[in-house]
């Protein structure tokens, strides 16, 4: 857990990059889509984005994070507790690492770490 916790300020940096550029990203396909232009830009600043964004991505993996969703962003970080495998559970929007959940359970089984 401690492994995690310590990776938890360049995950939210990277999360909230990550945020940041899927809105844009949206926006400015619905605009092309809508309008056939952006303020934002046209297919080659989409493509720029969607590599940021893979980028991203390929960078949790890198670090042993589980990416379970990308909107809202959803990762987990695989441990063991008491000789149970489970899930460190960080979902969009927190700040810190707060929940777990048995890997075998799911997001339902979501439980506060303060349990443990």
């Amino acid at each position: 857990m401690a492994e995690a916790r310590a990776l938890m300020p360049a995950l939210l940096e990277r999360a909230d990059e990550f945020v940041s550029l899927r809105g844009d990203l949206a926006e400015l396909a619905q605009d092309l889509r809508e309008h056939g232009r952006s303020e934002s830009g046209g297919l080659p600043e989409a493509k720029a984005m969607e590599a940021r964004l893979d980028e991203i991505i390929g960078w949790f993996g890198t670090q042993g994070v589980e990416v379970k969703g990308v909107a809202p962003l959803l990762v987990d970080f695989p441990a063991v507790l008491g000789g149970v495998p489970i899930r460190l559970c960080w979902l969009e929007g927190d700040r810190e690492l707060a929940w777990y959940h048995r890997a075998d359970v799911g997001f339902a089984g979501r439980r506060p770490l303060g349990r443990i």
